[in-house]
């Protein structure tokens, strides 16, 4: 452990993840970097995350996807359509904290994970379902892929905007690159798992019902508050209205000036130019309405500056503005090294590479990962040494 790193927080508990998508996967991988013991079950086939590309180098045979999701975590294989299989399942459940799935209702009743059941035989056990729409519903049976998720949360609607909507006027709606959707599942089935296991402690456990697309519309709450107005956002109207993302020199940054203190530093920043001193522009409304007029004056100016150095000096002046950064900046950044966000792990068939333990902090110091991403089966001895651990309690129920 480096130092700084703080004691794991859920040091003792036990989560068994079902999973087939990033979702459930997340909210596994965040548990796991708290501290849990996540033991993945995996079809003998393995996951199918194992097979999502990108693949990394030098074989391209270990998906990247996979090995930030699975890392800390252990796999052990199970025939879910064999008796032997179930039985490993409810075995693995008898001793588990947290069960985070994304599997269907008929799946559940299926393989006797219901909740009525769970509850039924595994009082303590905290169950954790992420499906798209919920598990609960008109709705609940509907299968979706990321694309989906997005635009059902509106998101997707008012993408591109700002200046990507200018510059590309006739792009269609978009989503955002990756699993922006997913993600905001597993972080809310996270929080799910987290409060239930907080409660459990007045009592027994409980069901936790996430749909990712009710996690995704809480990130355009904004929107929906407009919309609740009358007020229908476009992508070609969504922007801030002066700001936004900047092209410079040499990259691109984003710019906020929310606060009257924030436009003053901007206006130091740019060389205090007399159009910025006018006194009609000392009001926040009139900036507004000027917003247009004003974002062709900053987007000129920006294009002569240099990223590193402006987003310095518009650090120091108190102004909020970031640079976008490549995938190797991010991993060089004096940032991201002072707070050990990125630890070298070992991925089979990847070799040892750079993975993002988790994007914050906790008492003010880093998570550390245990492990990288496990070998299909590589932990198969915990199904018999749960076995082996319940075996007294049930002889006990017994007697």
């Amino acid at each position: 452990m480096m130092d700084g790193a703080v004691a794991p927080l859920l040091a003792g508990v036990t989560v068994v993840e079902i999973s087939r998508g990033v979702a459930a996967a997340y909210a596994g991988r965040l548990l796991s970097t708290l501290g849990a013991e996540t033991v993945l079950l995996e079809p003998p086939d393995g996951n199918p995350l194992r097979r999502e590309p990108p693949f990394l180098p030098p074989a391209r045979e270990a998906s990247a996807l996979f090995a930030f999701l699975a890392a800390g975590k252990k796999s052990v294989t199970c025939d879910f359509e064999s008796p032997a299989g179930r039985a490993g399942l409810s075995t693995l459940l008898a001793a588990a904290d947290v069960f985070i799935h994304d599997l269907r209702a008929d799946e559940c009743a299926r393989l006797e994970v219901d909740e009525r059941t769970v509850r039924a035989r595994y009082p303590k056990l905290i169950d954790v379902s992420v499906l798209p729409f919920g598990a609960v519903g008109p709705k609940a049976g509907w299968q979706a892929e990321e694309i989906n998720l997005i635009h059902a949360s509106g998101e997707g609607f008012l993408l591109p905007n700002g200046l990507a909507a200018e510059l590309f006027p006739d792009r269609p709606p978009l989503k955002v690159y990756g699993h922006f959707a997913e993600y905001q599942g597993g972080v809310v089935a996270a929080l799910g798992a987290l409060s239930a296991l907080i409660g459990r402690q007045q009592g027994d456990a409980e069901s936790v019902d996430v749909s990712v697309q009710d996690a995704a519309l809480a990130v355009g709450a904004f929107a929906l508050q407009r919309f609740g107005d009358g007020s229908l956002e476009h992508r070609r109207t969504r922007s801030f209205k002066y700001g936004g993302v900047l092209q410079c020199a040499d990259g691109y940054v984003e710019l906020l000036t929310l606060e009257e203190r924030q436009w003053q530093g901007l206006i130091e920043l740019m060389g205090r130019p007399g159009w910025m001193l006018d006194p009609v522009l000392a009001d926040s409304l009139e900036r507004s309405r000027r917003g247009a007029e004003i974002n062709r004056a900053i987007r000129a100016w920006a294009l002569e500056q240099q990223t590193a150095d402006v987003v310095a000096r518009a650090q120091a002046l108190g102004v909020p503005m970031a640079k976008y950064a490549s995938p190797a900046e991010v991993l060089s950044d004096a940032h991201e090294r002072a707070r050990e966000l990125f630890q070298p792990v070992e991925i089979p068939g990847g070799g040892s590479l750079p993975l993002l333990s988790a994007p914050f902090h906790v008492d003010g110091a880093a998570l550390r990962l245990k492990a990288g991403p496990p070998r299909l089966g590589e932990h198969q001895h915990l199904l018999t040494a749960s076995r082996t651990r319940n075996q007294p309690l049930v002889a006990a129920e017994a007697s």
